[in-house]
């Protein structure tokens, strides 16, 4: 997933744990973790020696990017289960450590190469120089045959703010092009959506769903790297091999036949065969009353997927509560990357140290302090390492839906996902900030560090949306997604920025995301943790139902699932 960057560059009813879930198979010599791991000793504290030790394992080459599916998962699973065992905490869903989910993998053919039947003229588009193509479809083969291509401006369908661009067509068989992020972000137009700040609307996935419950044939997503917030490489490096999906029948989300990506440069020269400046267009379609336009072109493509069953799996542990061992703080972060690219010359390794073995690590280090801190928690902890982020956060979509405590006993979850590793900084960057009450628990725990909270400069890219609490909010439960800030002690904002932005740069979703020990400044993560145990050892060991904030959107679900099941929230207040 796409997703926050190095300092913050985005249901049905709750169901009962399923007892029996079937545990990974034993270890084997070929899926062990290296033996160095255990001449580590671990201490209880949350400390900078523990917290590498657990990064340089989860993001070393024999873990292999750590791919959904793959002898990496194997070796992660099991890695992370042992360090559960080892810190104290129980198998969290029933007499398992592991949620088994049920995933369909596609690799798309990329040889694959759409034609453009335009102006009298034909051209071919090749993957991954000027196009991405994928089916969630679960076919081998899927093919369209002269579908007209038509723009549809941002792909936005939103009654309350009277903006539909999908208005006055039948769009079956049909393939609609669009813009990234939302109306008006790139003409800086602060009176439509919400200004800078990405919606979900914004999101390529909901665009993907909008087109899918239009009844399009396809739709492609035309890149640009501001409203991204990611470049070109990022789109390819993340479309290329083997994508994933929930199975249909455990995701209710309306699919594509066919989605993908345009680069800036393809679509420039589409729009132009077509008549029409791409620069004007947006413009254009960031004015009410846009009407979708003919680009004056037929699409076809064969695309040929290698299609496979498989399951992957989320690895679950609890901390039972002393007194109230139903209700649960839950901590997360993802476990997957993006594996081994196989073909691809030089490092084809994609090891996510930042993304996202600095989460696991950060959740094994808290979970180690909670297990040993005075008095016990008087809530069930709950630790979770979820799979399939990166392809859209479906484990913990999957989570959310089969959830180990029900959603109304779960007090709050705190989400960690690429941590800071820049150095001590003066703030603390909340994504989505002032969305609930578990900043009100924040804010004087990061005071007394002498640290103050703020939201995330980027706005525009939607993090709040990409990362795996997203679907813990979907759903009602408060969810706090915190990280180190930009203002560093050493070098202000400036020295924070440039960190980000190589980080985005060079790293993010490449090879070169690896342990590093000789430029991580690790006191500032190790700060940031002590923040996040701060937040849950509150929570836990008191009777507190944290709230969202007054119109937040997410305040009417946690409202009617506290009503429903007899619990009383505390009173909301008003947002910061």
């Amino acid at each position: 997933m796409p997703r926050k960057l190095l300092l913050c560059l985005a249901a049905t009813a709750a169901l009962a744990a399923c007892k029996g879930e079937a545990t990974a198979p034993p270890p084997t010599a070929a899926t062990q973790a290296p033996a160095a791991t255990a001449s580590h000793a671990f201490a209880a504290d949350i400390n900078a020696a523990d917290f590498a030790e657990l990064v340089k394992t989860l993001a070393s080459d024999a873990f292999e990017g750590r791919a959904p599916g793959s002898k990496g998962e194997e070796l992660t699973v099991n890695y992370i289960r042992d360090q559960m065992q080892r810190i104290g905490l129980q198998p969290g869903n029933g007499d398992s450590w592991f949620q088994d989910v049920a995933m369909t993998e596609t690799t798309a053919d990329e040889s694959t190469v759409l034609r453009l039947d335009q102006a009298g003229k034909t051209r071919e588009l090749a993957f991954g120089t000027d196009m991405v193509i994928g089916t969630r479809s679960g076919q081998p083969e899927v093919k369209v045959d002269g579908s007209e291509l038509v723009f549809v401006g941002y792909g936005v369908d939103a009654p309350e703010q009277k903006w539909n661009d999908y208005a006055g067509q039948d769009w079956k068989g049909k393939t609609v092009v669009m813009f990234v992020n939302d109306p008006g972000f790139h003409v800086d137009d602060a009176t439509l959506f919400d200004g800078k700040r990405m919606t979900y609307y914004g999101r390529w996935t909901y665009k993907f769903e909008e087109a899918a419950r239009k009844g399009a044939a396809a739709a492609l997503i035309v890149h640009d790297t501001a409203g991204a917030s990611y470049g070109w490489d990022v789109v390819k490096n993340s479309w290329a091999g083997p994508q994933y999906d929930l199975p249909a029948k455990d995701d209710p989300d309306a699919r594509l036949p066919a989605q993908g990506w345009l680069s800036a440069e393809a679509a420039r020269q589409l729009f132009a065969d077509a008549g029409l400046d791409l620069d004007k267009a947006y413009k254009d379609a960031s004015k009410r009353g846009f009407k979708p336009v003919s680009l004056k072109a037929k699409v076809s493509f064969d695309l040929k997927s290698t299609i496979a069953e498989k399951k992957s799996r989320n690895v679950v542990g609890v901390l039972p509560g002393t007194k109230r061992a139903d209700e649960a703080v839950l901590y997360m972060a993802h476990w997957d990357h993006l594996g081994k690219h196989e073909g691809e010359q030089g490092d084809n390794i994609y090891n996510g140290a930042v993304d996202n073995a600095t989460g696991v690590a950060g959740i094994l280090e808290v979970a180690d302090a909670m297990a040993h801190q005075q008095p016990a928690p008087e809530r069930s902890v709950v630790f979770l390492a979820v799979t399939l982020e990166e392809s859209g956060l479906l484990g913990s979509k999957y989570y959310v839906s089969h959830p180990t405590f029900p959603l109304d006993k779960i007090a709050g979850v705190i989400n960690i996902d690429a941590m800071s590793v820049a150095g001590r900084a003066k703030d603390v960057t909340v994504t989505g900030f002032g969305s609930s009450e578990l900043e009100d628990m924040l804010k004087p725990l990061a005071a007394n560090q002498g640290r103050t909270l703020h939201g995330e400069t980027s706005v525009q890219s939607g993090f709040y949306f990409r990362s795996d609490h997203f679907n813990f909010a979907k759903a009602g439960v408060p969810a706090l997604y915190a990280d180190g800030g930009e203002d560093l002690r050493d070098g202000g904002v400036e020295a924070g920025r440039k960190a980000a932005e190589a980080y985005g740069r060079d790293r993010y979703h490449g090879p070169k995301d690896e342990f590093d020990p000789a430029t991580w400044k690790l006191d500032g993560t190790v700060e940031d943790l002590q923040l996040l145990y701060g937040v849950g050892k509150e929570l836990a060991g008191g009777d507190r139902w944290p709230n969202w904030y007054d119109g937040n959107p997410f305040k009417a679900a946690r409202d009617a699932m506290m009503k429903d099941k007899g619990a009383a929230p505390t009173p909301a207040a008003p947002a910061p």
